[in-house]
């Protein structure tokens, strides 16, 4: 898949393509639809299938400070994305002058003279250019002039997570800060991951038996509320059943919030300085303070315990399907 990283990127002999554009954080399952549909439209016509997306938010640019919390960094969306076949990703730099674009405008300096769009698929809902002033009808309108087709396809999906609400990013950062990281999934249709490199820490779960991966978040990160999760430590392409602590480890005082997992019964890995990623499946409980250390550790093994065995009882199920 190819990555582009402004419209300078993209070569000058780029034929046409069938293009989608929008944030796609979490590249969730309504965005899977949307996606799936440009690729299958796109093999259909016998082109390329393009993502355009935006770097920072556009929120930040257009009210600084409202950068919402990320689901997915911009290398984690493209992974996904070439999961799902698209030939192509385009990350636009989005600036107060590239903010300023109106809707026409963006259609021709980005759909029409780099992209050669011969078809653009959207949601219903899709907004675009100047104080996202643009519709797909407009954008629909457009392509009459422009020679491109516009498809738009409902991203309606809903489940039980946030009580039956359709699926969506915001709902999706929600649940992610409230815990509830299994709801997260369901909308996902995979663990929720936060990733960084491993740091120093205080070293005290090593001296305590559980050696942990304190993992420095990348910015924006939608990290979960405060508490015990089970899940999964990937260093390196292996994927190992974790116990994770999200917080500022009430035990001993600490105020620094972090985010450390350990890897259940691994106590010789060696991570500082490496890239890891931490996949959220379960929350166990709340931050507590014991009264000792030795409650402390007891409840540490239960949690371990019960992280094991939601892994393993997950990755049954996962393989039985």
């Amino acid at each position: 898949m190819q990555r582009w990283r402004g419209l300078e990127d993209i070569p000058q002999d780029w034929g046409r393509s069938v293009v989608t554009i929008g944030s796609y954080d979490g590249v969730h399952r309504g965005h899977q639809l949307i996606i799936g549909r440009a690729v299958e439209r796109a093999r259909e016509l016998g082109v390329p299938s393009v993502v355009v997306t935006f770097d920072p938010h556009p929120s930040e640019v257009v009210r600084p400070g409202s950068h919402p919390p990320l689901l997915a960094p911009h290398h984690r969306r493209a992974e996904l994305m070439a999961g799902l076949g698209v030939d192509a990703v385009l990350i636009l730099p989005f600036t107060a002058e590239f903010s300023k674009l109106s809707p026409a405008e963006f259609v021709v300096k980005v759909l029409v003279d780099k992209l050669r769009a011969k078809l653009v698929v959207e949601g219903p809902n899709f907004r675009f250019g100047h104080r996202a002033a643009g519709t797909v009808d407009f954008l629909a309108e457009l392509g009459g002039t422009y020679d491109y087709d516009v498809e738009v396809i409902d991203l309606h999906v809903s489940g039980e997570a946030g009580g039956g609400e359709p699926f969506s990013s915001t709902l999706t950062r929600r649940l992610v800060a409230e815990g509830d990281v299994a709801g997260a999934m369901e909308i996902l249709g995979r663990p929720h991951r936060v990733e960084g490199v491993v740091v120093r820490g205080a070293q005290r779960g090593r001296e305590l038996g559980y050696p942990t991966a304190n993992v420095e978040t990348l910015p924006h990160t939608a990290i979960p509320a405060d508490g015990v999760y089970a899940g999964w430590l990937t260093v390196g392409g292996e994927a190992m059943p974790a116990a994770i602590s999200v917080g500022t480890n009430v035990q001993f005082d600490a105020t620094e919030r972090t985010v450390e997992a350990y890897a259940i019964d691994r106590t010789d890995l060696d991570l500082y300085g490496l890239h890891a990623a931490v996949d959220f499946l379960a929350y166990l409980r709340g931050m507590e303070k014991f009264e000792s250390i030795e409650a402390l550790l007891l409840c540490m093994a239960g949690d371990v315990k019960r992280a094991r065995d939601l892994v393993a009882a997950h990755e049954k199920e996962k393989d039985a399907a």
